[in-house]
């Protein structure tokens, strides 16, 4: 027989205290009095890794081994210790019993037994409980702890600071990196001068060669941004100052004072860099109104998946260039993009025109609002299911009241009777089922066809304005309707997004996310401002603006 050991502990210091050998001793004496010797390939263990998450090495490594159908049997100690989520230990169970691998469990071995099967239930209930209660206390004592200014809020020092090896979160034991502090003070005097920039801050490390904070990557202007932006560097350390979801600054009033370190540079200094940052903040690239653009801030490669920026050459001629024809600096690639520049009148002047068909020809729309919501529904076709429906229905009431008065007169016995009876029941409850289904298509179409006419209004009262539009009208028009507009060789992706509900026009609906600039991205993927996911699974819309796309071509001129 093939036997499988499984032990895991959380903390590296449960691992260093013997938590894995005890688990790995207990499991290996009950193999031995069972007669089993499971080989040190078939020991998994995984030392220092949380119970609340899947991806750990030794248990991927035992479902692989398990998937190839290699185990008949596995013996963990505890279920607490396979996984701390009840739904989790549920999923691993079942994947691991279809393989044909028995799961033994030492401290209450379980079995198919309704009883065994409420306690396992239970016990990974009390174990989730216990997580999320140990979880709290956690963050309640580091709470305290950083408060009282007994506890770092780094698991990595920042650049220019080494922490005691013998007390890494120890405030006390914070010194400076001679070397990195004086690069650290060094950057912050450069940039204060006046016409430094981040870039050329970030070239000049590369130039001098100095030590980045990532041994592997090199200087990029997020990393110089970080480091002029921290405050640690005045001699005084906050926790709680960066919010994770979404990543921002929090408000001052809400950092935790946890203690003071040596100082890099007077607070004087770092204000005065504060300052210069926010200052050119207001005069960036993306608020340069300059040269007018009217897809500006809109328009991506389908080459490389990044952004493009505006370009006007001393000839005059404009173009949308890839940023991934930059530097590494500013495109944080290693080759360039081998997209050509994309010429911005024909790209303006085409985008503007397959807007305008869109909204005086609003058709497109809808056949896009219905594939999006699961496909076409003629009424029709809803009018011959129901028809079919219902004489099915009848049909099967008629044979019941037949084979009653079989039974009645004697022809079949009870037990015929009842086998016939259970059988046409059966078929009458899958024939409601797919009754109530075609109400439900019903409802739907109604609430399409609902949403159908909100965005043939909508069309309508902008489709009147068109011929009128100012050069800002139209850029207003392009920014509240278009996501995104993806150009690849020639071929252009335009990704509109049009509200289906008077509802929908109050705000700005439109929030670009990543997945938006990918070059394979579906026409009709979720808007970022739904947070469910009903448009993927075909259910009732929601009631902000709809996806669609259509896809155009671009001819090239002779561009640089």
């Amino acid at each position: 027989m093939r036997i499988a050991l499984y032990a895991r502990v959380l903390t590296q210091r449960q691992a260093q205290a013997d938590g894995i050998a005890q688990q790995l001793e207990r499991l290996l004496a009950h193999a031995q009095a069972q007669g089993w010797a499971p080989s040190e390939e078939t020991i998994f263990r995984d030392d220092g890794y949380s119970g609340a998450s899947l991806k750990r090495p030794g248990l991927e490594r035992l479902r692989d081994c398990a998937a190839q159908r290699d185990l008949d049997r596995v013996l963990i100690t505890a279920p607490d210790r396979l996984a701390r989520h009840y739904v989790h230990q549920v999923l691993l169970l079942e994947e691991l019993t279809a393989t044909g691998c028995q799961v033994e469990f030492l401290d209450r071995p379980m079995s198919q037994d309704p009883h065994d099967q409420l306690l396992l239930q239970i016990r990974g209930a009390v174990a989730e409980y216990e997580r999320s209660l140990i979880a709290e206390r956690m963050r309640r004592g580091r709470l305290r702890k950083l408060q009282a200014g007994l506890l770092l809020p780094w698991t990595k020092p920042p650049y220019g600071y080494r922490v005691d090896p013998e007390r890494p979160r120890d405030p006390a034991g914070v010194r400076c990196d001679e070397a990195e502090a004086a690069a650290v003070a060094e950057m912050f005097a450069w940039y204060v001068e006046t016409g430094r920039s981040l870039f050329g801050l970030t070239r000049k490390l590369q130039q001098d060669a100095v030590r980045p904070p990532h041994a592997e990557g090199g200087w990029n202007v997020t990393t110089v941004r970080t480091i002029l932006t921290n405050p640690v560097y005045t001699g005084e350390v906050y926790a709680g100052r960066i919010q994770d979801t979404p990543r921002r600054v929090r408000p001052r009033q809400d950092w935790i004072a946890v203690g003071s370190v040596p100082a890099v540079v007077t607070r004087d200094l770092f204000d005065r860099v504060q300052d210069k940052l926010a200052q050119n903040r207001q005069f960036a690239r993306r608020h340069n109104t300059t040269h007018p653009y009217l897809l500006r801030a809109l328009v991506s490669c389908g080459v490389c998946g990044l952004a493009c920026f505006g370009r006007s050459l001393p000839a005059g001629h404009r173009y949308y260039c890839c940023r991934g024809k930059q530097d590494t600096l500013k495109s944080h690639r290693e080759t360039k993009c081998p997209a050509r520049f994309i010429p911005a009148e024909q790209l303006e002047t085409l985008v503007w025109a397959d807007l305008c068909q869109l909204l005086t020809h609003p058709e497109a729309i809808r056949l896009a609002l219905e594939r999006a919501h699961g496909g076409h529904w003629l009424p029709q076709d809803l009018q011959a299911r129901r028809g079919t429906l219902r004489r099915a229905q009848g049909s099967l009431a008629q044979q019941l009241e037949r084979l009653t008065d079989v039974y009645l007169a004697g022809v079949v016995g009870l037990e015929e009777y009842r086998r016939r009876r259970q059988d046409l029941e059966q078929r009458q409850h899958s024939l409601e089922a797919q009754r109530r289904q075609l109400d439900a298509q019903v409802d739907r179409r109604s609430e399409i066809a609902h949403l159908a006419a909100n965005l043939d209004q909508f069309c309508q009262r902008v489709a009147a304005g068109l011929e009128q539009t100012n050069w800002e009208q139209k850029r207003q028009l392009l920014e509240w309707l278009i996501v995104r507009v993806v150009v690849t060789n020639g071929e252009v992706e335009i990704r509109y997004a049009v509200p289906a509900s008077p509802a929908g026009e109050a705000g700005r609906f439109c929030q670009l996310r990543s997945d938006y600039r990918a070059p394979d991205q579906s026409a009709q993927t979720v808007p970022s401002h739904c947070h469910t996911q009903r448009e993927a699974c075909g259910q009732l819309p929601c009631y902000g603006p709809h996806r669609h796309a259509s896809t155009v071509a671009l001819a090239f001129a002779d561009t640089p």
